[in-house]
Formats: structure tokens, C-alpha cells, sequence
């Protein structure tokens, strides 16, 4: 009897707060994160005249466009800026406020627009620099952004926004060590600057340097008591770290300012899921569900756990409604392939693998899930190119090397399926169904010494129940 193993369902946490880009995950808990949480970013407009002799009519308008921007009213600050540029051509402030305005509502272009025009009339205009930066931040286009930073510095070295957006952009290109630096130096200029203390910590924490990442969580909520996103943050760096209560706690004290906070009741679902509270779990994703109706995560995780208990149909229809959320959901493909694989729908199961691996052609462990399918089938080639592929991807995976070994064994090529088995023993020297399956094709070789010796390495590093009952019998059954 030869055993491969599965793909058990796993639990996911992922950044739902303030930074800039997704966050690298430690070993345990499994971090997956599945979008870009938004960074606290800070525009500068303008708030006072950047230059004597200014157009008295231009200035009027530009202070009500200032007041309807301060209080979110976008498009009616659009509408006073346009009086005011109308009044004054040459008024700068006018353009770089409208710009902030239009980025406001996401129209990026226009407000890039609006920093070129008042970086045009004012040259050494600093502020118009950095929001130009964070226009082309959020376009995607970082080079650009950090250039933009950059010049704003060299024109004012005392912007302490610079520095911090200048950070934020480094975060996103994954070079955290200057991200950090800039931070630093934003919170040198600005002792106070919450968000600055907010994205180091989690630059920290993308580090695995969770006592300082905490540490400047902890200063954010001194700073500011009733920010609940401070305390999701704290929350999750502390999952990370695998403090599963103090995580719990902080996802409470969030929850207890902002009641209808869907993240973190998803954010306490899975670290309640991680400490085994399943129940409770589930009750947490519902209620992010109830606040938030198309909030794939929840589903995700919620399938996650249903798969956990076997209750593999509410797992599908939750891994359906994610994929129905986001057609390119890859490990909502993946998981709900899972969950067919277990209800021994080998065919569909096939098909979802074989979606995941379109959407992410790298996923070594789609390629092995599907192999083992296809190996399920009875479809020893099709399997066997599965792991190859696998292997190809990810050379240090063991289990790729102990699924073909496997089917080599049952092919009859019992030499590659030792050589398989050796290979990932030596990846995984603690891999005790791989010792096991060893161990089966040296009983059959009739090499009693070796197949001893593999059995017995098996059961002192741990079997499941019934592979350590079909262990003990293979043992008896060797000569003495």
C-alpha cells in the first residue's frame, strides 16, 4: 500500500492596513495575501499663497475649493479651483489643490496634469513634486514616483511627507531596508507622524523583525488611541509572530471601534481558525459576509475552514462565490479543486487545477495536486509530467519527488522510484511517509535490512494512524 499526500486546506492571513505593498510572509502562520492593502499616502495641498500680488479673486475661490476639499466634497472643489485658475492662469497653488482633488477621485492623468501646470508656473514648488510622485505611485509607475520624491527633497530637505512617501515607494519595489531609512527620517522631522510609525512597522515586519514592527505599532496607538486600523496592524503582525491571543485581542479592540469593520472580523476569523476555534471562526467570516457582501476573503477563508470539517459542498460554494467575485482568483481554483479531489470528483478537480495553473503557470503545488489526480485516474504519464513540471519549478520540493516516485513504483520502474524517495529524504530528512514508501519498495525488492531500517525511521517520526498500522504489519511480516 503506497501513500502520497494530499494538500490539507490552509488557513490565510494577509496585510489588510497600511502599506504599500504585500507583506512577505513568515513560515507559520501561511500568509497569502490576495490584494495590496492601501497605503496611508499624504497629499499636500496647499493651504496658504505661494507668492505676493495674487489675483484677490483667484485667492477667494481658491479658499472655498480648500474648504469643499477638506470636508470630501470633491467635485464642488473641482468646480472652485476652475473659478480660480479662470481668475488667475498663473495661480499654481489653484493647480496643484485641483490636482490633489482629481487624484482624490482616482483620475489619475488629469491630476498629473494639474502638478506638471504647477510645477510649470513655480519650479522649486516641493509640494507639487511629491504629489505628482504619489500620482504616478499609484499608477504604478514607482521609478517615476521616486524621482518625483526625490527632487521635492533636494528643493525642500525638511519635507517630512517626501521622506515618508519616498518610503512607501521603496516598500513597493520590495527594498525595505531604504524604506526604512526614509521612515526614519520622516519621523526624525516629524516625532509625530502616525503613519510613518504605521508603515515601518509593517516594513518590519515584512523583514520578520516583529519586536520592532510591534514597537511602532504600539507608538501608533499611543499617538492615536481610537485608530482601529493601529490595532488590526498590531493584530496582525502579532499572528505573524504566532501570538494567535494578543492578535485576538487587538482584532477585538478593532472591532470594538468599528463595529462594522468586515477585515477584522476576517482578520479574527483566521487566527481563530489557527488556534483551532473553528466555530467561532466561521461565525466571524459570516459576519464579515453580512458587512460586506462581496468580500472574497471571507468566503475564501470560510470555504477554507468548511473544507477542514469535510463539509466539502459549503467549501465549493463559498471557493464558486470567490471566483464569481474574481475570475482570477488562482488559489480560490486551487482550493475548490481541493475540495472535489476529496469528494472524489477527479475530472473536476482536474479542471480547477488546471485553471489555477493558467492563472499562475509557477505553482508548483497545482501541478502536483492535479498529478496526484491524474495518478488517481489510473493516468500514470499524465501524472508523471505533472511532477516533472513541479520539480522543474520548485527543484527542493519533496514531496514532487516522492508522488513520482510513487508512481514510477506502481509503473515498475522501482529504481527511479528509489531514486525519487532518496531525493526526498535528503530535501526532507524528517519526511516520514517518504521514509514509508522507501520502505514498502525495499520489502518488495526483498531487501529486509533496508526496508527495516526505513519502516522503523516512519514510525519515530510520527505516521498517521493508518499508515502506522499498515507499518507494524509490514514489520512483522520481515524475517527476525
Amino acid at each position: 500500500m503506497v501513500f502520497h499526500l494530499a494538500l490539507l486546506p490552509f488557513l490565510i492571513i494577509h496585510c489588510l492596513t497600511a502599506c504599500t505593498s504585500q507583506a512577505a510572509p513568515p513560515p507559520t502562520p501561511t500568509i497569502v495575501p490576495t490584494n495590496t492593502p492601501q497605503s496611508r499616502n499624504t497629499p499636500l495641498p496647499s493651504v496658504t499663497s505661494l507668492q505676493e500680488g495674487v489675483n484677490k479673486d483667484a485667492e477667494a475661490f481658491f479658499d472655498i475649493g480648500t474648504d469643499y476639499l477638506e470636508k470630501g466634497d470633491l467635485n464642488r472643489a473641482i468646480t472652485e479651483f476652475d473659478h480660480a485658475i479662470q481668475r488667475d492662469p498663473n495661480h499654481a497653488i489653484s493647480y496643484n489643490s485641483r490636482g490633489v482633488t482629481y487624484a482624490a477621485l482616482g483620475e489619475y492623468e488629469r491630476a498629473i496634469a494639474d502638478y506638471d501646470h504647477a510645477i510649470q508656473l513655480k519650479p522649486d514648488y516641493a509640494e507639487a513634486y511629491c504629489n505628482r510622485g504619489l500620482a504616478y505611485a499609484e499608477q504604478g509607475n514607482v521609478g517615476q514616483a521616486i524621482a518625483d520624491y526625490d527632487k521635492a527633497i533636494q528643493i525642500d530637505p525638511n519635507l517630512a511627507q517626501a521622506y515618508y512617501n519616498r518610503g512607501n515607494a521603496y516598500a513597493m519595489k520590495g527594498d525595505l531596508d531604504r524604506a526604512i531609512v526614509d521612515y526614519n527620517e520622516a519621523i526624525q522631522l516629524n516625532p509625530n507622524y502616525v503613519n510613518a510609525y504605521g508603515n515601518r512597522g509593517l516594513t518590519y515586519a515584512r523583514k520578520g523583525d516583529f519586536d520592532r514592527a510591534i514597537a511602532d505599532c504600539d507608538k501608533v496607538i499611543q499617538l492615536d488611541t481610537e485608530d482601529a486600523e493601529s490595532y488590526k496592524s498590531r493584530g496582525i503582525i502579532y499572528a505573524w509572530k504566532g501570538d494567535l491571543d494578543r492578535a485576538i485581542i487587538d482584532f477585538n479592540k478593532a472591532i470594538q471601534l468599528n463595529p462594522n469593520d468586515a477585515e477584522a472580523y476576517t482578520n479574527r476569523g483566521k487566527a481563530l481558525a489557527l488556534r483551532g476555534d473553528l466555530t467561532q471562526a466561521l461565525n466571524d467570516y459570516s459576519k464579515a459576509i453580512q458587512f460586506e457582501p462581496n468580500y472574497a476573503d471571507a468566503y475564501h477563508n470560510r470555504g477554507l475552514v468548511y473544507s477542514y470539517n469535510g463539509d466539502f459542498d459549503k467549501a465549493i460554494d463559498d471557493y464558486t462565490k470567490v471566483i464569481q467575485i474574481n475570475p482570477q482568483a488562482a488559489l480560490a481554483f486551487f482550493n475548490r479543486g481541493n475540495a472535489y479531489y476529496q469528494q472524489g470528483d477527479y475530472q473536476k478537480a482536474i479542471a480547477d487545477y488546471s485553471q489555477a495553473i493558467q492563472l499562475e503557470p509557477q505553482n508548483a503545488r497545482a501541478y502536483i495536486e492535479r498529478g496526484i489526480a491524474y495518478f488517481d485516474q489510473g493516468d500514470y504519464k499524465k501524472a508523471i509530467a505533472d511532477y516533472d513540471r513541479a520539480i522543474q519549478i520548485d527543484p527542493q520540493d519533496p514531496q514532487a519527488y516522492m508522488e513520482r516516485g510513487i508512481t514510477y513504483s506502481l509503473k515498475g520502474e522501482r529504481v527511479k522510484a528509489i531514486a525519487d524517495l532518496d531525493k526526498a529524504i535528503q530535501i526532507a530528512p524528517k519526511y516520514a511517509i517518504a521514509y514509508y514508501n522507501r520502505g514498502l519498495e525495499y520489502h518488495d525488492l526483498g531487501n529486509n535490512e533496508k526496508a527495516r531500517s526505513d519502516l522503523e525511521m516512519a514510525l519515530k517520526l510520527g505516521l498517521p494512524p493508518n499508515l502506522e498500522a499498515e507499518a507494524l504489519k509490514h514489520l512483522q511480516q520481515l524475517p527476525s
